[in-house]
């Protein structure tokens, strides 16, 4: 049994919760779903009140302190939510979580989620959370590892599938496990309770492993260079006209370029406005902390150069173009040394 898995059955009975709770790991959907089993199992217990805090560079720690110092409107328990993206507290982000562990509150649960982690993240600040709370680091899973995953997580969903179907799904969603449970999910409702086999899938599921434009786009504001561009030389071997590939790269360059230009701390709020979440919200999360303004709107104004290129209007291979575009976005430093 999986450590995610360990410990949504642990909180879906636990009748106390501890002061606090660290969840770490570069697998969001699996960060994701342990938050959630804990936000359920703290809304059942009578943590009916909810604070939230992201934490950026402009980050003030004295937030934290007074928040549980403060009186609940409603005399009620409280859950307060630190998002520390990076994993990465810095010195007095490090200092002030110690402090809490040290003088908890007794009416709070302090969660603190991590969508970045590595082993020399950990520190006096994951020690102290350990001794008074939960450290829960989800590691990103093996690939021997998925063909289990993706059973468990079928049957949780009342789906049963042959393990040539399992290792098929595995295979088709690349080991993205969004995508997968996607997919498992869609298996539910079209499978009507019978056992699928690897024939059956390759009819009820779609291709998400299909290097499509708006994987590279991802992939590329993910910092994932080698992918974008493996995605861009298969779109082009399909027979996709390089036209057709900049309507979602020029919309997701302008929405960088807008979000770039407001302070960190108000990034994270005005994300759904620009219709990004999932996956997408994690590539976005990277791409910002990336480059700066002057950075996107460089990029984007490259972008209108290829997209007149796909067009025809110029001499240039526009496929070059977009591939060279494309490293750029993915690595600052790239875009410096490449010459345009």
């Amino acid at each position: 049994m999986s450590a995610a898995t360990q410990f949504t059955s642990r909180i879906a009975t636990a009748t106390a919760l501890k002061p606090v709770y660290l969840i770490a790991g570069d697998e969001h959907l699996l960060v994701i779903e342990a938050a959630d089993a804990l936000r359920s199992r703290a809304r059942a217990l009578g943590y009916s009140e909810r604070e939230i805090h992201d934490v950026d560079s402009k980050f003030d720690w004295n937030d934290l302190a007074r928040s549980g110092a403060a009186m609940s409107l409603f005399a009620s328990r409280r859950l307060i939510e630190l998002r520390l993206p990076t994993g990465k507290p810095g010195t007095e982000g490090s200092a002030a979580i110690q402090e809490w562990c040290e003088r908890a509150p007794t009416d709070c649960v302090l969660l603190i989620t991590c969508m970045q982690w590595a082993k020399k993240q950990e520190g006096k600040w994951t020690q102290a959370v350990d001794r008074c709370g939960v450290f829960l680091v989800l590691w990103p899973l093996k690939p021997d590892e998925l063909p289990a995953w993706v059973q468990s997580r079928a049957a949780s969903r009342s789906v049963q599938l042959t393990a040539d179907a399992g290792d098929a799904l595995v295979r088709r969603t690349e080991g993205n496990l969004l995508a997968c449970a996607q997919e498992i999910d869609k298996l539910a409702l079209l499978a009507n309770g019978r056992r699928i086999d690897e024939r059956e899938l390759e009819d009820l599921v779609a291709d998400s492993a299909r290097f499509d434009v708006f994987r590279m786009v991802e992939a590329a504001f993910a910092g994932d260079g080698a992918r974008a561009r493996r995605m861009l030389a298969s779109l082009r071997a399909e027979g996709e006209a390089p036209a057709t590939l900049m309507a979602w790269l020029l919309s997701s360059l302008q929405a960088a370029t807008r979000l770039s230009q407001l302070p960190r701390a108000q990034q994270s709020g005005a994300f759904r406005n620009e219709g990004i979440w999932g996956t997408r919200d994690a590539a976005f999360r990277k791409a910002l902390a990336r480059g700066d303004t002057r950075f996107w709107e460089s990029r984007l104004a490259e972008a209108a150069r290829v997209d007149r290129l796909a067009k025809g209007r110029g001499v240039d291979d526009p496929f070059l173009a977009l591939e060279r575009l494309l490293l750029r976005i993915s690595d600052v430093r790239a875009s410096k040394r490449m010459l345009a």
